[in-house]
Formats: C-alpha cells, structure tokens, sequence
C-alpha cells in the first residue's frame, strides 16, 4: 500500500471541479503608481506569493485604499495564485492564506485567489501543499496561454480538479489533512534550520575571511610582514577566448571541449561546463585551452568581477579572463580568496553602462604577498568553510538539495491523489 493508502483506510476520495466549490476573485484594480508610493493598507505582491511558501504578514507592502472602494481582501483559508508570467512553468505558483489577519489585506492586480465555500472541509495547511504537488503543478499551467507572455484563463482554472478525502466523513478528512501537514512540515522545518545554519556559516566565512585576508596600517596581515605585488606580477599567463558564431553546427554540434562563459563563473570550483563546442571551433577561431588552476574573472557586465577556480581544462569565452598563477609566487587558491574578498571593489573598477573590466585593469591590482607558508594557512582555514558553504558533493548546501528532494518525494506521495485515482479506475 501507498503511504497515501494507508492514511485514508479505504476512505472514499471525491474529485470536484474548483469552479463548484469555490469562487475565483482577482486583485487590485484601478490604482495608478502614486497609489503604491504612499500606502495606508497592506497587499500581497506577485513576488510575495512567487517567492515565499507562505505570505509573511511582516514584509507585506503598502497600496492606498480610500473608504469609498470596494476591493476584495484576502481571509484565511483562500489559495492565492501568480496570475500571469514570462514563463509558462512559473504561472499559476500559489500560497495558502494561514494567517487570520486583524486588517484587511488586499492582492495586485497580478494575482488571483480562490475562497472555497462553506462546509468545504480543506484545511489551508493542507491547502498549500496540495496545490504544490507535482500532478497540481502539471495541471495549472496548462490553463495559461500566451506568446512572450502566459496568463491564466478563469474559465479554465475553474474546471481544475481537487481531491476532497472522505466528503462524508468532516472529522476522519481533517484526520488525514492534519497528518499529511504535520509530515511535511516536518521536512520544510528540517529546511529552514539547514537554511539558517548555512546562512550563520557564511556570516562566520566572510568575518574570518576578513580577519585573515585584512592589511593593517604597519602593513602585517595575521602579525606576518607582506610584500605588495600586482597579479600580473604573480602570474605565469593569462588567457582570454572567444565566442565561436552562434548556430553554427560545426562549432558546437557534437562537441565534447568544454567551453566556459561567464554566467558559469559563480566563485566556485568549475568541474564542467554547460556548452561544449567542437575541434574545429578550437582550430578556426581565438578559443584555446586554458590549464587547470586558473585563476578566471569574469570581466564583462552583470558578472563582472566574479571568479571561479577550473579543475579541468577547458575553454572560454572573450569575457573571461583566466589567471595561470606563478606556484612559487603565489598560491592559487590564495588569489582566488583574495579575489573573492576583493569582488566589491573589483566590480567598482567597472567601466561603461555595463561596467566592463579588461585585463590591465585586473593585472594592475595590487594583492599582498605573504609566505608561502601562510599562504597555504590561510587556504586551509578558508577552504574548509567553502566546501561546507558553497560544496554541492559535501557541504550544506548538498544537505539542503537532499533535504528538499526527500520533502518533494513525501509530499508527491502523500498528495498523489490522481495517480490512486488512475490505479482505482484501472480495478
């Protein structure tokens, strides 16, 4: 038997369409953009509902409303949805209302909410993660169409399905509702302390980070006298690359040479990368192959300033700047922290409307030099805390992906009313 199974003891399961047992209502109307720069009530935004699993009364923004309108506020108990987005995956995202607010509190115009009819026994608890379900996340979308845009059609949202367990039974449903909460909540509680605790080890990276990598004015670092040297004076090499023409098939069809851009270089190690092009790009344009260990900077606009460390050779567009550092100058992963401690002012350099960097501007910089010694002290203490801050194969944030795959597999068990419906069909 399937978890779900045995919750509902042979209970019977009652499919009905949300348009008979609920009423679909939209958000604001009528309000100009001065309207929302000096507020005297609150409302639920687009992001409120798209980014929080549930709407946090506290970081709720503020709309004008005079006591002459008649918008419709948000209770306890409605299901409030992403009514329109760029992405056909991420419309119709939800939350379920679980707070009974003291105020009235009102929805943009770009979302909708659905309040179910009295003697309709669905908990919102319950509520939120049904809708959150795989077989629910399937379904919504496909109510939306549209080009560049998708919006939600009522007519056809109306006509989703929910499952009610045991209609005839108020006390046995709520029974197996509370259940399924309390199973899941559990995992997302499990989350969010994973969550805190990387959150409170980054804090902890970045203080010693500062505390290790930090200058004083009689020029020590961690009471060590440093030399000042620029990164050009550190390097063996650097390397730059190229952007083989776009929809060619013989620069990337088939190709198995990794080929980095900047959107890649996200102050990590690089172990692979997401587009690989052929032999023939290497041979017929300025891509070449950049050794292991480099140091790469991403110089050219949203991203410039970051770095990353590449652990295969690989190649790279003309937006990257790879650093092949002297190991008898300096170490690596020295510069790599340096690096990332420095981002701030790195990205300052910026030039332009995009704030694009060149390779002068990076080799100029000035970096202190201490002993190899404490160069490789400091690396160790520093990339401790990375691998368990930043490591998707060993540190929290690998703990957090399993976490929430684990959540993600209950909940679709315990909520898989449809396929229970299918496999009870097919008896």
């Amino acid at each position: 038997m399937s978890y779900l199974e045995q919750l509902l003891q042979g209970a019977e399961v009652e499919w009905k369409a949300l348009g008979e047992i609920s009423e679909i209502y939209g958000g604001l109307t009528g309000k100009s953009k001065a309207d929302f720069e000096n507020g005297n009530a609150k409302y639920i935004s687009y992001k409120n509902i798209f980014f929080n699993h549930d709407v946090n009364y506290e970081i709720l923004e503020l709309v004008k409303i005079s006591d002459s309108e008649n918008q419709h506020s948000v209770k306890y108990g409605d299901v409030l949805f992403t009514g329109s987005s760029e992405s056909v995956e991420e419309v119709g995202m939800s939350s379920a209302v679980t707070t009974d607010y003291e105020e009235p509190v009102y929805l943009n115009s770009f979302s909708f909410g659905i309040r179910f009819h009295e003697g309709i026994q669905l908990i919102p608890e319950f509520s939120k993660y049904l809708f959150r379900s795989s077989f629910m996340r399937v379904e919504i979308p496909k109510t939306a169409s549209g080009v560049t845009r998708y919006n939600v059609s009522k007519a056809k949202f109306k006509n989703l399905q929910i499952p009610i367990p045991c209609p005839d039974n108020p006390s046995k449903s709520l029974e197996i509702q509370k259940e399924i909460v309390r199973i899941l909540d559990t995992f997302t509680e499990l989350t969010a302390e994973l969550t805190a605790e990387l959150t409170a080890r980054k804090k902890q990276y970045n203080y010693y980070r500062e505390q290790l990598l930090m200058v004083n004015g009689e020029g020590l670092m961690n009471n060590e006298k440093v030399e000042w040297k620029t990164l050009g004076e550190v390097i063996v090499k650097s390397y730059s690359g190229s952007t083989p023409q776009a929809g060619n098939p013989k620069f990337y069809e088939n190709g198995t040479i990794p080929w980095l851009r900047t959107q890649e270089v996200r102050f990590t190690d690089i172990y692979n990368t997401e587009l690989n092009i052929t032999d023939f790009a290497l041979k017929n344009t300025a891509t070449k192959w950049i050794p292991t260990n480099c140091v790469i900077i991403a110089i050219s606009g949203a991203t410039a300033g970051r770095s990353a460390i590449n652990k295969i050779p690989l190649t790279t567009n003309q937006h990257c700047l790879c650093l092949e550092i002297n190991p008898k100058k300096a170490l690596y992963r020295y510069v790599f922290h340096w690096v990332i401690y420095n981002y701030e002012n790195i990205k300052g350099l910026g030039q332009g409307a995009r704030g694009d960097l060149n390779s002068t501007m990076i080799k100029n910089l000035k970096i202190p030099i201490p002993s190899l010694e404490e160069q490789a002290r400091i690396v160790s203490i520093l990339d401790k805390f990375d691998t368990l801050t930043t490591s998707i194969s060993e540190g929290l944030p690998k703990e957090i992906e399993l976490r929430k795959k684990q959540y993600a597999y209950y909940r679709d068990q315990l909520l898989d009313f449809n396929k229970l419906k299918i496999d009870n069909e097919k008896r």
